[in-house]
């Protein structure tokens, strides 16, 4: 039986077979029986390599963050996290330097966590909102058919837990619903380009 810890575009935690591509932290979410309790224990919603610097860690270990696992980078930033400033240096650094240059003003990760914690979430709710179909960048989640969708060049590809696993043609234009914070749409949009599962590639053909 999968452990509870993979995250879906929606935020959700969930049981699913497979790891994806990288994992996450939000902090101590489980109890001393591997059980999710809470969602959030923390607003640094952080994005990890799998591997680094030979660290091996025991999943869900008591009284420990809970490692949460992500299809690809996409899927991390629609849930509402960003890149890991320790593991993913340049990544992170990138990410920040963009952010600022969208926002006006220099960024640190204090003040990113806080935005993104203000836009991921409506209470204890996912937050969508309504954006133009044309204006949104390549990685950004939407909502269609009660299912989320990756924005992927002339194509919508819908998530699974295993990778992408249906296409369909995006909409040139009109409102759709939006997973991916608008923080985070703004630094893919300014040149950003999120990890995206193997698998996207190969259904985009």
């Amino acid at each position: 039986m999968p452990l509870q810890n993979r995250v879906t575009p929606f935020g959700e935690i969930v049981a699913l077979a497979g790891r994806g591509l990288m994992m996450g932290n939000r902090g101590i979410l489980h109890d001393d029986a591997r059980r999710i309790v809470r969602t959030s224990h923390m607003r640094r919603w952080i994005a990890c390599r799998l591997e680094f610097k030979g660290r091996h860690r025991v999943v869900m270990r008591p009284h420990s963050y809970t490692e949460l696992f992500f299809l690809d980078e996409a899927t991390a930033f629609a849930a509402g996290h960003r890149p890991c400033a320790e593991c993913r240096r340049t990544d992170y650094q990138r990410f920040r330097d963009l952010w600022a240059s969208c926002h006006g003003e220099p960024a640190s990760a204090d003040l990113m966590d806080a935005q993104l914690h203000r836009e991921r979430r409506d209470g204890h709710a996912k937050r969508v909102y309504r954006a133009d179909a044309a204006s949104l960048p390549d990685g950004a989640y939407i909502v269609f058919d009660d299912r989320a969708w990756l924005v992927w060049g002339k194509n919508l590809l819908a998530w699974s837990a295993l990778g992408y696993s249906e296409r369909r043609a995006r909409p040139a234009h009109g409102g759709v619903e939006v997973l991916t914070p608008r923080s985070a749409v703004a630094v893919m949009a300014a040149g950003y380009r999120a990890a995206i599962h193997p698998s996207a590639e190969r259904l985009n053909l």
